[in-house]
């Protein structure tokens, strides 16, 4: 039986090499693979438990072994980037690493769950528990970085650890503009300009827009509104309608599931 999360051909055929990476142990599910990484998005899309796994996709522990192992040694990660590079050439532009992105969190309030885990205070007052989702894009709209961080994490922070992750895959080969909110101060964007060799320009309306009438309306701030509708489709998979997580590596892998889904859907 088939469902509507699985791997098109021509999207198993985009992800298929950037999985197989030669072991000195060989393949470790073979042929099954796929099935592997399908019932992964089956997870990510509709939210189950994984012990409520369907059994046609086998033992639920094979899988989880495997969403553990590519979360812990970066393999979500590169293959995101892979995929984005490739999205950025299908969408016409000269080169696959951006020039620019725009760094934006968003507050996910955390599940009740037995045991010690990360999340911990944030949000406005710090009223709200739970964790930090950062989503990093470029001008084509689509995931090139995320993150998942503690709640009481400044935005400062996040987007600090982003641009870390982006110099250690290389992704930041010709950066030199970051659009952020005014979350982070203007002294920190000062520093991680310098830290990061690259423009961190906080953007945002210095008073809310108005109409003829003086009432307050919705207007977009360019570029920087690609972000928040990366936000938007993402939040879409059932499993990150809450962080259901006890760990930030758990956490940033489903973030990286969803993210790579989403350029692989607009890539094929």
């Amino acid at each position: 039986m088939a469902y509507s999360s699985d791997l098109t051909d021509a999207q198993w055929k985009v992800l298929e090499p950037l999985l197989l990476v030669p072991s000195k142990r060989g393949p470790k599910h073979g042929n099954d693979l796929r099935h592997v990484v399908n019932a992964m998005l089956y997870i990510s899309h509709t939210g189950c438990q994984w012990r409520f796994l369907p059994e046609q996709f086998g033992p639920w522990t094979r899988v989880w072994s495997q969403f553990r192992r590519w979360s812990r040694n970066g393999t979500w990660t590169r293959v995101l980037v892979a995929v984005h590079a490739s999205s950025r050439t299908t969408h016409g532009r000269k080169d696959p690493r951006p020039s620019m992105v725009v760094i934006d969190t968003h507050l996910a309030r955390g599940a009740s769950n037995v045991g010690v885990t990360f999340h911990n205070q944030g949000g406005p007052y710090g009223r709200t528990n739970g964790a930090k989702r950062i989503v990093c894009v470029d001008v084509t709209g689509l995931p090139l970085c995320v993150r998942v961080v503690p709640a009481s994490t400044s935005e400062a922070g996040a987007v600090e650890q982003i641009l870390d992750d982006l110099a250690r895959t290389g992704a930041d080969e010709r950066l030199e503009l970051v659009l952020v909110d005014r979350g982070t101060a203007q002294s920190a964007a000062t520093r991680l300009s310098a830290k990061f060799n690259c423009e961190v320009r906080r953007v945002g309306w210095d008073e809310p827009p108005r109409n003829e009438n003086g009432a307050k309306v919705f207007r977009p701030i360019r570029h920087a509104w690609r972000v928040e509708v990366a936000h938007g489709h993402l939040v879409r998979r059932r499993h990150l309608a809450r962080c259901f997580e006890n760990t930030v590596t758990s956490a940033t892998g489903w973030l990286h599931v969803a993210a790579i889904t989403e350029v692989l859907r607009e890539l094929c």
